[in-house]
Parts: C-alpha cells; structure tokens; sequence
C-alpha cells in the first residue's frame, strides 16, 4: 500500500475515528486504526465492537492495500508531523513508512493485518431520517447530561429516541432527574422507538461539525443505529429493552408556578454552590413567596442567602434542591425566562416552556433534617 495526503487531512481523519478505540481491551487488533486503500478511497476505521466510526481521508492512492496501525502510535506520530504532504506505505511484513520528503522525516513502525481487524458489518439502510448537524448536536447536549454515568441500570445509560410522524422525542433519566426535548422533523416518518447508547451520542456530538445548513441520516434497525454525515459514519449498536414510561412521570398539576429570569437563577445558584464542597450533597433551599425566591444554603464552610425577584402564581412554597441538577438543566436552556412548575415539598417539579418542546423534570431533597 502507498497513499499520499496531507496532515490535515490525516490528523482530521484519526482524530475522528479514534473515539470508537476502546480505552481497555482484550483483543490487540482493536487497539489499532484500520487504513483502507484498496478500493477507490482511502478509509480510516475504529470499532471497539459496540461503536463503530469510518471517515473517508482525501488524498491519492499510488498502490492499494491495507494496514492496522496502533492508534496512540499513530495519532501521536501524524498530530506531531509537519503541516505537509505524508506518504504511508507498507511491506510484506507489516512494516510500515510514514514520510515527510520536505522534511526528510521518516517513521517506520509495525503494523498489523488489516484482514485481522473487526470491520464495522454492513448494515442495509432503509428510509434515512433527516435532521440537521446543528438541530442533533443540540438536542444531545440539551439532554445527555441526564442519563446515569453507571452500568447499574443499562436503560439509564442510553436515550429514547422516539418517532411518530414529523415529530422526533429525545429523554434521559438516572433516576433523580429527567429531560426530554421535542422537535419537527420536515417530513413524517414511520413510527420508532429505540434506546442509544449515551456514549455513542457522546462520541457523535464530539465529531460532529454542527452545520445548521449540512444534513445527518439517520438510519434505524432493529439492532443499530447509523449516523452518516460529511464522510463519516457512526455505527452504534442499540440498548436491548423496554424504555421507562415515562408518561406516567410526567405530570402537568402545580400548586406553585414561578417565572424568573433564567440567567439570573443560573447565577444565583452557582453562587450558592460555591459554598458546598463536592460530594457534600447540600441543597439549595428555595423560600418561595409573593414576588420572592429567598435562596440558601448551609454548609461546613459557612452559607449563603440572595433574594431574587420573581412572579409566583398559586401557593408559597419552601423547596430544596441539588444544585448541580438544576444548573445543568438551565445551562442548556435558550429562553430568557423560564417557568418553574411545584406540586409539594416531596413532588418533582418541572422547567418547561408553553409548547412543551422542552420539558426538565428534578427530584426535590428533603430538607426536614438538613
């Protein structure tokens, strides 16, 4: 194999598909990056067996082959070369050359039997569902800081992704707190229902450019699910199961409803979290009156108390909260104001706008013996 492309391209190429290197692993060959060139293209590969990414590497083709190369070697050889012309070729052996002529710089390294390396299957498509980079990239990040960090509940790991008609639902849950986001889709589709995994949404928001003008397909089975955008392709499989109901979470009853202004609670509550230590687990105590939002906390090293203006419908209330879980949910909220909806002391409450197109549920702490 001899293929000739530039380190941009080069390092573009690897930094795309080394997200789906697996960090730990029993099998060498998955370590390694897999060069393609013995078709028409050049095509850089990772899988580590439950994601995997192919990019297409602009550049020239002098003799086809293939090669694994081990990622860290070679994502640290090209990130470090010169911003010019490289050239890959390989021998009999594995033995394999990376150049820089200009430079008169010259790596050889081993690599591995390309014919050894675990290609991501061939997946048939059916109808693609079309969505813009921006509008993906946005309802990943606007959700996936709900899902669980922990294996004990697969389900928690992944999101729903849901769709009937025109209309595509996105949930995550850990159990402590929910977010969900609705959007139109330009056309209907068949109805779908599948979980993902939050790792492969996490991946696909890294490499993803976010282009409001430039399309991602979207192709669903029965046991994956694909992304295909630019020159690359994200094969995932999907998380086997039944996802939560979460309908009967969900609840549009309130004694309480507070509109305030967003940037300003955000601030407020990052101000009162500056007084807990992590791990400390202190909530925000919300005192809710007429046209008042009395925010507290108490901690080892001391507290905090703001009065934020408001206005309140319905009951006062005195609510407490884990800060973090409602900064994360406001972080990605554009609207300038928000509401806030209250059952009880011990009822989730609910940040949600008048279409429903975004709806964040949190679960209160109990604040009788804080």
């Amino acid at each position: 194999m001899k293929i000739v492309c530039s380190k941009t391209e080069l390092v573009k190429g690897v930094n795309i598909v080394q997200k789906a290197v697996p960090t730990r692993t029993t099998m060498a060959i998955l370590e390694c990056i897999l060069i393609d060139a013995s078709g028409d293209e050049i095509k850089l590969t990772a899988n580590d067996m439950e994601i995997g990414i192919e990019t297409v590497v602009n550049g020239t083709i002098e003799e086809p082959g293939i090669i694994a190369i081990d990622a860290k070697f070679l994502s640290d050889i090209v990130r470090k070369l010169p911003d010019e012309d490289v050239i890959i070729s390989t021998s009999d052996n594995f033995k394999t050359s990376i150049v820089c002529e200009e430079s008169n710089l010259h790596y050889d390294i081993v690599g591995k039997s390309g014919e050894d390396f675990s290609n991501i299957p061939f997946i048939s498509r059916n109808e693609p569902i079309e969505i813009s980079q921006f509008t993906l990239k946005e309802l990943i990040k606007q959700t996936i800081f709900s899902i669980a960090d922990n294996d004990s509940n697969k389900m928690m790991t992944g999101e729903l992704f849901e769709i009937n008609d025109n209309n595509l639902k996105v949930v995550a849950l850990d159990g402590h707190r929910l977010a969900v986001r609705n959007i139109e889709l330009k056309q209907s589709y068949e109805s779908k229902k599948v979980v993902v995994p939050g790792k492969t949404l996490n991946e696909v928001s890294k490499i993803i450019p976010g282009f409001a003008e430039d399309m991602v397909n979207i192709f669903i089975t029965d046991n994956n699910i694909i992304f295909e955008f630019d020159n690359t392709v994200v094969v995932s499989r999907l998380i086997d199961g039944e996802f939560f109901k979460i309908d009967q979470m969900l609840s549009t009853d309130y004694k309480t409803k507070v509109k305030i202004n967003k940037k300003t609670l955000l601030n407020s509550i990052d101000r009162a979290s500056s007084m807990a230590k992590e791990g400390d687990k202190k909530p925000i105590i919300m005192d809710i009156t007429d046209n008042n939002l009395d925010m507290s906390i108490t901690s080892f090293i001391g507290s905090m108390n703001e009065n934020i203006n408001i206005t309140k419908e319905g009951v006062d209330m005195t609510i407490g909260f884990n800060p973090k879980f409602f900064m994360d949910a406001l972080k990605v909220i554009d609207d300038d104001d928000i509401n806030i909806y209250m059952v009880d002391p011990k009822a989730p409450c609910y940040i949600r706008d008048d279409k429903e197109s975004f709806m964040y549920m949190i679960l209160p702490i109990n604040i009788n013996n804080k």
